[in-house]
């Protein structure tokens, strides 16, 4: 894969969507987009020539297992470059025209403008929104020895708000009866980057929890603590300090310790199962068009394994291109992505949790519509 370069590309109803995502990348008994008998694959292969996106970093592990396997289709003819730049700046990208695609953790907001401005770049026609990732966001922690906590929504909370300010307070000790807590200083590491994971991350915080009063925003609210650049800046930021605590796509922690969220009354790790879990039961957002399968997930689940501290990241593109070369690569692309054989390819370098076969077969379609005019 062209990482992904290192350069910065220019700058419906309230009914529940059947969002179902699949809890193992191949479980038994669940139904994958290839039962479907949906066969895209001469819309993915015999093509030639560069395809840029840019977006969420949440998505560089999988987007460099798109890339080539798409590639490999193409044999070796087509180069995808996806610039991991954070959800913010690759929707403006997109919007602005300078990358054909985005990836965005996040899906457009009209009350900032975004949707009316990707429809103006679209030709006037409504964009495209499909999933094609759906993973945890584990709150990752560097504490010298402690390898596990657990956390309600109000600690976290109080934490990167700085209001719990070492490790030994009563709240952290209060959910950790068994862990030997040291007064190590607490050090919040939060996104310097506009990011949809920063915006899942406080969408969580102010709708699970009762001590969080900002809006869910791409850009972190709260000054202080440490601050890095994409998913990878705070990982090494965790990663190089003790009593430092972060908050990141699972897929990415490696050998962090992660924070078990309470739901109800009981404490779940993050998991592609237990991500899958909340999506599934969340609605889809009221208002968007058909071509959009935008959805407004439920922080506040109960139900039994979910874990609610999740993000579903979305592909953003145009249905119609002015260059039919263009048409057909992001068509080719987005067609592989939400396949099976993409999702998988996701599942297995990410950790991510494939789309069900209904949900890979409603963003076929939407795939589907996009050509030249």
């Amino acid at each position: 894969m062209n990482r992904t370069s290192s350069r910065k590309l220019l700058a419906p109803s309230v009914a529940m969507l059947a969002l179902s995502i699949s809890l193992t990348a191949c479980g038994a008994g669940n139904e994958t987009a290839a039962d479907s008998g949906d066969d895209s694959s001469s819309e993915t292969s015999g093509l030639s020539g560069d395809l840029n996106g840019a977006g969420a970093s949440s998505q560089e592990k999988a987007q460099g297992a798109w890339a080539t396997g798409f590639q490999g289709m193409n044999d070796g003819n087509v180069t995808v470059n996806y610039d991991p730049v954070g959800s913010g700046d690759g929707r403006t990208n997109f919007i602005e025209g300078g990358v054909s695609f985005a990836g965005s953790d996040s899906y457009l907001n009209d009350d900032e403008g975004e949707l009316s401005a990707a429809k103006e770049r679209c030709n006037g026609e409504d964009p495209i929104e499909v999933p094609a990732y759906v993973s945890p966001i584990a709150v990752a922690f560097n504490l010298e020895g402690v390898d596990s906590l657990n956390m309600s929504a109000d600690t976290i909370a109080q934490i990167f708000d700085g209001k719990i300010t070492t490790w030994d307070d009563p709240a952290i000790a209060e959910e950790n009866p068994d862990a030997d807590l040291p007064d190590t200083a607490i050090t919040p590491v939060h996104r310097s980057d506009d990011s949809g994971t920063t915006k899942n991350f406080t969408d969580y915080l102010g709708k699970a929890s009762g001590s969080w009063s900002y809006e869910a925003e791409d850009a972190f609210p709260v000054k202080g603590g440490e601050a890095a650049e994409g998913t990878s800046g705070v990982i090494s930021a965790v990663s190089g300090g003790d009593g430092t605590i972060g908050y990141a796509d699972e897929s990415q922690v490696g050998d962090l310790s992660v924070v078990s969220v309470k739901v109800g009354e009981e404490y779940v790790a993050p998991s592609a199962e237990g991500a899958a879990v909340v999506v599934e039961t969340s609605p889809a957002a009221e208002g968007r068009a058909d071509v959009d399968m935008a959805v407004d997930i439920d922080r506040t689940s109960t139900e039994a394994g979910a874990y609610p501290v999740v993000l579903l990241s979305y592909l953003i593109a145009c249905q119609t291109y002015e260059d039919q070369a263009e048409a057909d690569l992001v068509k080719g692309y987005l067609s592989y992505i939400v396949s099976d054989e993409g999702q998988q390819a996701a599942s297995e370098e990410a950790g991510s949790a494939p789309l069900s076969a209904t949900v890979a077969e409603k963003a076929q379609g939407i795939v589907d519509m996009i050509s030249a005019g």
